[in-house]
């Protein structure tokens, strides 16, 4: 039986935009909510808005980048294994894996214990994506964009 789905691993390569950082992602059906690794995370106000400026790192060098996104929210996440919860900021931003891009709500959160900086979760795969967690990057690795046709 095929799927009218792409056929994504466990482990992707995915696009991030602004930033345009190319990150390897774990694949997780578990995780209602997308994530990415970031650091010196602070809320600031821009023009009566809620800002959340933090920093990622490119995964080739030790090029730090800082970004700064509109808060979308906050969500409570449980902690595996635990009955602690950590409060995190939510932001939107592009994510891109094979020819799939999708405008996407990614929350924030120190993922320096995991192997993957990325994680995708349902937010994107629903609708989207068929997995097979027994199979790795069955997508190509996405380039990215020149400086002249990057999307903010």
């Amino acid at each position: 039986m095929t799927s009218r789905y792409p056929l994504i691993g466990e482990q992707e390569w995915a696009l991030v935009e602004p930033g345009d950082l190319v990150l390897e992602a774990r694949i997780d059906t578990g995780a209602e909510t997308s994530s990415i690794h970031a650091e010196n995370i602070q809320l600031l106000e821009k023009d009566s808005k809620r800002w959340v400026r933090f920093t990622v790192k490119a995964p080739d060098s030790d090029r730090e980048i800082q970004l700064e996104r509109r808060l979308h929210r906050r969500i409570l996440v449980k902690q595996t294994g635990s009955e602690d919860y950590d409060r995190r900021y939510v932001v939107r931003m592009w994510i891109t894996l094979g020819d799939t891009r999708t405008w996407l709500d990614v929350s924030l959160s120190d993922r320096d214990d995991f192997e993957f900086p990325l994680l995708i979760g349902r937010n994107m795969l629903m609708d989207a994506f068929a997995v097979d967690v027994s199979q790795h990057h069955t997508l190509p690795k996405p380039a990215p964009k020149p400086a002249k046709e990057k999307v903010q």
